[in-house]
């Protein structure tokens, strides 16, 4: 049966309809799902286009939004479409991983054929950004005159079978030193792991602000800092409690606070994608270490499959990783004069495309 892609904009009812009826017949990740996807237009206001393909009877095989922005280079600014992001930073703060098409899993290479020639047949950009996709994606096969991979990252994970299998010992699953570290810290405060505890809806307008105030001055540009991104993890959380897809954890050590977490739950996978952390008691303490630990123990008992920290080059979450995975940032463009000027220019002072 012939498949059909085409680009239009319904309205928000609508999509959350079409949306969460394909979502059933899918295999794509959390973050393609409606509890992601909702929370993050309703949160910034966003409006970009939808990528649908459909069969021959008018049903959903595959949906993508797809924001259209004119985005800054070398040279100045190109048209520019993102990939379920909306091309502006401060609304894409949330940082969407494992990207692609919610797809019906029958028909994923068929869907992804129709979504490239959708894109090729659409003149009005002269580049694609495709964040945070699996190794491979298909939608790298849309004809282009270059593709450049921007950035590359890990994503550390625990094998939470392997903890299970050390009856529960995960820290001799660690090199010498991370175990040295949780250990000491953890005699230090009484030698056992801090209590977790998961928000009910009541919980969760007081823990995120929690997590505001905790992350308040630890980076330099501090998405925390930012009331339409506390709403939108606000949101996530609230939406994302009553089916099981997200939680918020709260890690105390007797009456005092160690940390908060909010992690998202897929396919056996409980994902790591906020966290905030008191300040250290001393010069052993290590409450981000601590937190990620109980946060392990509790995963483990409930049977999940793996605990990942997500996307990062972080040192820590290498030290406390068993095993890992890959996402990769695509920039695919068409043929530009600016372009291959900029592109020229790049080689001549060895100047790499994520600058």
């Amino acid at each position: 049966m012939p498949l059909d892609a085409t680009f239009s904009w319904p309205d928000r009812a609508a999509l959350a309809r079409r949306w969460q009826a394909l979502e059933p017949r899918s295999d794509a990740s959390f973050f393609l799902r409606w509890t992601w996807i909702g929370a993050w237009l309703d949160s910034y206001g966003l409006e970009p286009d939808l990528l649908a393909v459909t069969d021959g009877t008018g049903r959903d095989v595959a949906l993508a939004l797809m924001g259209h922005a004119m985005q800054p280079r070398l040279l100045g600014p190109v048209a520019t479409l993102s990939l379920n992001q909306s091309g502006d930073p401060a609304a894409d703060r949330p940082y969407i991983e494992y990207n692609g098409l919610l797809a019906d899993r029958a028909l994923q290479p068929e869907a992804a054929s129709a979504a490239i020639a959708a894109l090729a047949r659409r003149r009005d950009w002269r580049a694609l950004r495709l964040s945070g996709v699996a190794p491979g994606t298909p939608l790298l096969d849309l004809p282009a005159r270059r593709r450049t991979c921007v950035d590359a990252s890990p994503v550390y994970q625990v094998d939470l079978d392997a903890v299970r299998a050390a009856q529960g010992d995960y820290l001799s699953l660690l090199s010498a030193n991370s175990r040295s570290q949780i250990r000491r810290a953890i005699k230090d405060r009484g030698g056992a792991l801090p209590q977790v505890a998961a928000a009910t809806l009541n919980d969760i307008e007081p823990w995120i602000a929690d997590m505001a105030r905790l992350n308040q001055g630890r980076h330099a540009d501090n998405a925390w800092g930012d009331p339409a991104f506390c709403r939108f993890v606000a949101t996530l959380a609230a939406r994302g409690l009553s089916g099981g897809e997200v939680e918020l954890l709260r890690v105390t050590d007797g009456n005092d606070l160690v940390g908060l977490l909010v992690t998202f739950h897929h396919q056996g996978v409980a994902m790591n994608y906020q966290s905030a952390f008191a300040a250290p008691r001393g010069a052993k303490d290590k409450p981000g270490l601590l937190c990620h630990a109980a946060a392990v123990a509790h995963y483990a008992g409930r049977g999940l499959a793996r605990y990942s920290f997500l996307a990062g080059k972080d040192r820590y979450k290498q030290s406390l990783a068993t095993c890992e995975e890959r996402l990769e940032w695509w920039v695919v463009e068409r043929f530009s004069p600016r372009l291959e000027l900029e592109a020229l220019l790049r080689r001549l002072f060895r100047r790499p495309a994520s600058a």
